[in-house]
């Protein structure tokens, strides 16, 4: 693999978003933290959650700006513009619990528009063959830098509290914003002079979406692939983990850790090894995936044989395949629907795609949760896994074709 190849606009992109990650990942493991540490309230803990998700409501509008105006200073705008807000708020000892939503409030509707113009930027980055190496990397940086960012947030919150978490933030905002500057980009700009021009745009991106037969198959499959995923990751494999086989905080951690691993070792054969057209192995990934989920299901269940060490080194090997298995579904539905928009449509049609595919998630975590509290985990698991099941074998008889090689040039309609 030729690292000249992705250009040096791609590096300058990828290590300023690998700053700015790192960054937010030390604060959003120092805020929780915080906030039970001086209210104790799990409900004040969902309002900080609730608050990051507010700015889904107004991302379509974000990419309707974003497909107006120069996406790169757009990008460095924010990000400067964050950091500054931090910075500020540690300069002026704004650390109040109350203090900090409404800055989690700002930030998050600022991370908005700054999602919109790079999800939409970053094509352009990079020729188009080597699009799919490029996710494949930018994956990894972004999964190194969830990884070790956690770790070091704890760290500092434990030394010096909620402040250096903040100021370490602000600055790593300050830190991608150099780099970026940096990036080498020409905008086609054509300014929004009157707000029935945005509700134009919103409507044309919808129609561009709803006409394109192929990104609503692509789409379609994401939004329920999340739906029912989400739920199975973030609520049924903590409590079986916890309450189920009963193993401790340390022994979650590393199987977190374990599941990263196995997300970068994915990326990076799709990067080194697979290089093109990592799509034709997406329905084996999810095979795979399948059968590891089975297999968690199995140790979960009355019938397992396996308990302690030997159950959580199962699922050490359970978490390093299924995190493997991950990059081969991300990856190429990301890099083909990326492919088949026209970049004039393209922040608006990406950011109405992340609306979409977040849409049904929170359905599906109310749904889990309860349902844990009256059946078994194991049997909610396996109902999960066979309605999985028959939605991937859907897609597999009528759109594998367009889901593991066709890929439409985005000059298609």
């Amino acid at each position: 693999m030729s690292f000249k190849a992705l250009g040096k606009n791609f590096w300058l992109f990828v290590v300023g978003r690998f700053v700015s990650r790192f960054g937010w990942a030390v604060q959003d493991v120092a805020i929780p933290l915080y906030v039970l540490d001086k209210t104790h309230s799990g409900s004040m803990m969902a309002i900080f959650v609730l608050a990051e998700m507010l700015p889904f409501a107004i991302l379509p509008l974000a990419g309707v700006i974003s497909d107006r105006y120069n996406r790169k200073n757009m990008m460095v705008a924010f990000d400067l513009g964050r950091g500054a807000i931090l910075i500020s708020v540690v300069a002026l000892g704004f650390l109040s619990v109350m203090q900090l939503l409404w800055i989690t409030i700002i930030l998050a509707f600022m991370g908005a528009f700054f999602s919109a113009a790079t999800n939409a930027m970053f094509p352009e980055l990079v020729p188009e063959s080597e699009l799919e190496r490029a996710n494949s990397m930018a994956s990894t940086f972004n999964i190194v830098a969830m990884l070790i960012g956690p770790a070091f947030g704890g760290l500092l919150y434990g030394v010096g509290g909620i402040m250096l978490p903040v100021l370490i933030n602000g600055l790593s905002f300050f830190g991608s914003g150099i780099f970026e500057i940096a990036i080498k980009y020409k905008a086609k700009i054509k300014k929004i002079t009157k707000a029935s021009e945005m509700i134009k745009d919103l409507k044309d991106g919808l129609r561009f979406l709803k006409n394109s037969k192929y990104l609503v198959t692509l789409i379609g499959f994401a939004v329920f692939l999340n739906a029912l995923g989400q739920p199975f990751a973030s609520v049924l494999l903590p409590y079986s983990i916890r309450e189920v086989l009963k193993f401790s905080s340390m022994q979650f951690g590393l199987l977190e850790s374990a599941f990263m691993g196995g997300a970068i070792a994915g990326n990076l054969l799709i990067a080194f090894r697979v290089v093109k057209n990592s799509g034709r192995y997406l329905f084996r990934s999810l095979d795979i995936a399948g059968i590891m989920l089975l297999i968690l299901i199995w140790l979960i269940s009355p019938f397992a044989a396996f308990h302690g060490n030997v159950a959580f080194i199962i699922l050490m090997g359970i978490s390093i395949v299924w995190g493997s298995s991950e990059a081969f579904l991300n990856v190429p539905i990301n890099t083909k629907i990326q492919k088949a928009v026209p970049n004039e449509y393209r922040g608006r049609v990406l950011s109405i795609f992340v609306v979409l595919v977040n849409s049904l998630a929170p359905v599906g975590l109310v749904i889990v949760g309860p349902l844990l509290d009256s059946f078994p985990a194991w049997s909610v698991g396996l109902s999960m896994i066979i309605i999985m099941a028959i939605f991937v074998f859907y897609y597999w008889l009528k759109h594998r074709e367009e889901l593991t090689q066709y890929e439409p040039s985005s000059t298609e309609d």
